[in-house]
């Protein structure tokens, strides 16, 4: 099961045992543990009597494990009380729940995903900044290589057998391309439901990392693993189906935009900063959201205009989507796909109104996203109606989880304090 960051949490049994029970007991504090490994301080996020919940495989999520020794499959599992409710805190029930609501106004969303991510030497001591690996060449990238072929085939083995183990899983790759950043790559996801989506992304991070280790090398999906790289992002393309008709809300009739379409985006303007700290959900993420290196600034939306952080790319009506270009590769998906989608969820109930649509450069514009885990975790607090989509629960749970990472990150002293102020000050 997937944990608030994304982190898979399990166990690993005879398939003979597991058949039996078709599932798994494991404690409900698991889902509460912040990316160090502790628990949050607020205690009312906490069972109190650490007890167990039972996780239900869906069986639709089982695939071969393609790197294990021995015959193996993976399971994700949806997670439940002993009176057989749903535990509101899983990320994937968070995720149902959004559907739920689309599905209850005659709507299905759609989501593609997209996810960036490095390669980097294998880094044994944190105190070092991290090195892009060496290639089939011998040598290490210097970066700014945006689409480059020979760059990718600078890794053509690692990337096969991600192919390969992405194949062997049915998670459907569609491309992949070399990003700006030093051995930054990105892949696109084929669109579809979005809870297949996210369990495709959800193993997708889990199989680069373990292909890039096998190749003596690292992946990671950090928002800002280096300081003079572009940050990595996960790209969100979303649109609603009429569940009555079958056509894409988001075209009217004549193959214009519907005011659903609007809506929509507006939603997204509006709800955004108080869901961003589940769509940059660490301290890091907030170095990614830097002007003029490839990541949002601001919430101003327009036609194919990458400056933006909401985008309209050059479609026909049946794919009218808006790519929401707010998202960390760092987020756990499940849950950025449900902020995103309940943020256009609440402007299409809402019925509110976009800006006009940025036809220049949203870097020459201000600054309007929050610029830190804090106010990002302040401004969720104070969104009741993005609580009441997510799940009330979630919220505390969540927002709990992230303050003790806070906290822990407070306690820290970094380099470029001991070198600027050991002396100076």
């Amino acid at each position: 099961m997937p944990d608030m960051s994304g982190v898979a949490r399990g166990k690993i049994m005879p398939a003979a045992k597991y058949c039996e029970i078709e599932g798994m007991n494991l404690p409900e504090a698991l889902l509460l543990l912040t990316v160090t490994g502790d628990y949050p301080e607020d205690v009312r996020a906490i069972n109190p009597s650490d007890g167990d919940i039972f996780c239900r495989g869906d069986a639709s999520t089982i695939r071969l494990v393609p790197w294990a020794l021995e015959p193996t499959a993976q399971v994700i599992h949806d997670c439940f009380y002993p009176n057989g409710s749903p535990v509101d805190g899983s990320p994937r029930h968070v995720l149902r729940r959004v559907l739920g609501l689309y599905e209850a106004r005659g709507w299905k969303p759609v989501v593609a995903p997209e996810l960036e991510f490095y390669l980097v030497k294998p880094n044994t001591d944190p105190d070092y900044p991290l090195e892009p690996p060496i290639g089939r060449s011998g040598r290490a990238e210097s970066g700014r290589q945006s689409y480059s072929i020979d760059a990718l085939a600078e890794h053509e083995p690692l990337i096969e057998e991600i192919y390969d183990f992405c194949e062997a899983q049915d998670i459907h790759l569609d491309t992949l391309n070399h990003e700006s950043g030093a051995a930054q790559m990105e892949i696109n996801l084929i669109h579809g439901d979005p809870l297949e989506l996210a369990d495709q992304a959800f193993l997708f991070k889990r199989t680069v990392r373990e292909a890039a280790h096998r190749h003596g090398m690292y992946a990671t999906f950090m928002a800002k693993p280096m300081e003079e790289e572009p940050g990595s992002a996960m790209h969100i393309h979303q649109s609603v189906v009429d569940l009555e008709t079958g056509r894409n809300a988001f075209s009217d009739t004549e193959g214009g935009e519907s005011p659903l379409f609007s809506a929509h985006i507006a939603g997204l303007q509006k709800y955004l900063p108080a869901a961003m700290s589940v769509l940059a959900p660490n301290v890091n993420s907030y170095r990614r959201i830097t002007r003029w290196y490839a990541a949002p600034i601001n919430l101003q939306w327009g036609y194919d205009n990458r400056t933006t952080g909401l985008r309209v790319p050059n479609s026909e009506p049946e794919g009218m989507r808006v790519e929401n270009r707010v998202g960390g590769a760092d987020a756990n998906p499940y849950l950025a796909i449900a902020a995103s989608l309940a943020c256009g969820y609440l402007g299409m109930i809402e019925k509110l109104e976009p800006s006009e649509p940025l036809e220049g450069s949203a870097y020459e514009l201000p600054y309007s996203l929050p610029n830190g885990l804090q106010e990002s975790l302040s401004l969720l607090r104070a969104s009741q109606p993005l609580i009441d989509a997510l799940g009330e629960h979630f919220a505390l749970a969540y927002t709990a989880v992230k303050d003790g990472e806070l906290n822990h990150f407070h306690k820290v002293i970094s380099s470029w304090e001991r070198e600027f102020l050991l002396l100076n000050v």
